[in-house]
């Protein structure tokens, strides 16, 4: 009778090794290199789970032996983790593979219990425990000089499946989210070199999913923006491009303006893919478990102003998408506006065609009382932009004299250490031209002896401030 085991864990090597004990009355010697096989060959293919009609049960004997998986070398452990990977290919469930993975969990977690990671012991039964916690030490602590990520490279054999088992039970014993990370990242680096576009695609699938699970400030923004860029090039679906966007979009205000200019898609003629950078902008500003902090906000405010100057000389950007552009960030989180009219006047030049609706549709986004004197005036002598956007220019002259009114604080304060005398009551008036000084204030300052004439008078006219009636003038913002 001849069987034949078409399937059998370990081939015919390993039908070698479990057998021959039984007809060669030799002991069988339990190794971390061996282990993985018998818990799967013998009681599934040799029915040598129990003892039944006179044949030796070898669950008994695996099971003292795993209890002494904790005095394993950090090497032993990832050769019986790779024997569970050859043996296992699929997603099956075995006992020993949740053990070592424990277990190796438990030793990047709790260094302080490892025993050496470069000691060798392929030849010997693991209940031979190591005594000797010194020497342990001393290798953890050599090996340790590579900081929190020595152990990536030794992972690197794992397959995708494996890897998503141990990350999420890495995930589970609160490891370190910001180590598991930048080893998601490493590992995809590496894993995709040599391999093909359907393996590539599915590295990025598990990656994304798994990502997904950790504390979004654990993740780098820059390394997310590059995983989005093998995305588009290997032709992922979209749900998983717009689950990477889901994890850019809170993190945009660690990247700068050259991460935003993502070239646009096959098939469309603009020179970046505006569609993204609208996408991730909401999401940013959705926030998702972060606060939009204002420092966050100025940031990525900047770093938008900066993409509308790079996107505005596009002859294929639409006025509807220059639009969006430029109102998906609301007024009140820019300070200035400077470099939106910057942008605005980079467009409408480029793009004189547009009817005057369109026009105002763009112009009319922008905030005259946040820009700059010079800014302002080449504002009204700006033939390009519609006549009706600059009479709003001129009322902002006296809105900058509110604002400086409003300021007044910290400028009485300093006339008040500099001329040792309080300046109470502060007004502006329109006429400049008509302001004169108070006779009795400067005879006040002609009178102090002992200085060069008119010292004080020459400080006053030099800050620009004109007295009346004890009264102090300033000059108006804008002449």
């Amino acid at each position: 009778m001849k069987i034949i085991f078409g399937d059998f864990p370990g081939g015919a090597h390993a039908f070698e090794f479990i057998i021959s004990p039984h007809y060669n009355s030799i002991s069988m010697d339990l190794t971390p290199s061996n282990v993985s096989m018998l818990c799967c060959s013998s009681p599934q293919f040799l029915e040598m789970e129990c003892e039944n009609l006179g044949t030796p049960s070898l669950k008994p004997h695996i099971e003292i032996f795993l209890e002494g998986i904790h005095f394993w070398t950090w090497f032993e452990l990832l050769e019986a983790l790779k024997q569970c990977q050859e043996l296992f290919p699929s997603k099956s469930y075995l006992s020993i593979l949740d053990k070592i993975v424990d277990q190796l969990i438990e030793r990047l977690t709790s260094p302080c219990i490892v025993t050496s990671p470069y000691t060798c012991s392929s030849n010997r039964s693991s209940f031979q425990n190591s005594c000797d916690t010194t020497s342990s030490n001393n290798s953890w602590r050599n090996n340790n000089c590579f900081g929190t990520t020595w152990w990536f490279e030794h992972l690197l054999f794992l397959n995708i499946d494996l890897l998503d088992k141990i990350i999420r039970t890495m995930i589970s014993h609160d490891f370190d989210h910001c180590v598991v990370s930048k080893f998601l990242f490493y590992y995809h680096n590496l894993s995709c070199v040599g391999a093909s576009q359907g393996e590539k695609i599915e590295t990025i699938k598990v990656i994304i999913n798994l990502l997904s699970l950790l504390d979004i400030e654990s993740i780098s923004c820059k390394d997310l923006f590059n995983l989005n860029r093998i995305a588009i090039s290997l032709k992922a679906s979209k749900f998983f491009r717009n689950n990477i966007e889901s994890l850019i979009g809170p993190l945009l205000d660690q990247v700068n303006i050259d991460y935003l200019l993502v070239p646009s898609p096959h098939g469309k003629d603009h020179a970046y893919d505006v569609d993204f950078v609208l996408r991730v902008m909401h999401i940013f500003l959705l926030g998702g478990s972060f606060e939009v902090c204002l420092n966050r906000v100025k940031r990525v405010v900047k770093m938008m102003d900066l993409f509308l100057v790079e996107v505005a000389p596009d002859p294929y950007l639409k006025s509807s998408e220059f639009e969006a552009l430029i109102t998906v960030l609301p007024d009140n989180v820019r300070e200035s506006h400077d470099q939106l009219y910057l942008a605005m006047d980079m467009y409408l030049k480029v793009h004189a065609g547009i009817d005057e609706k369109e026009k105002m549709n763009i112009c009319c986004v922008l905030n005259h009382e946040k820009l700059s004197p010079d800014v302002l005036r080449h504002l009204t002598r700006n033939l390009i932009f519609p006549s009706e956007t600059k009479p709003r220019a001129h009322v902002t002259r006296q809105s900058r004299m509110k604002t400086l009114l409003q300021e007044n604080d910290h400028l009485k304060n300093f006339f008040d250490s500099m001329f040792g005398k309080s300046f109470k009551n502060i007004d502006v008036k329109e006429d400049v031209e008509k302001r004169t000084y108070d006779g009795e204030e400067l005879r006040k300052f002609g009178d102090l002896e002992g200085m060069e004439s008119g010292t004080h008078l020459a400080c006053v006219k030099k800050s620009g401030i004109h007295t009346m009636n004890n009264t102090i003038y300033l000059p108006k913002f804008c002449s």
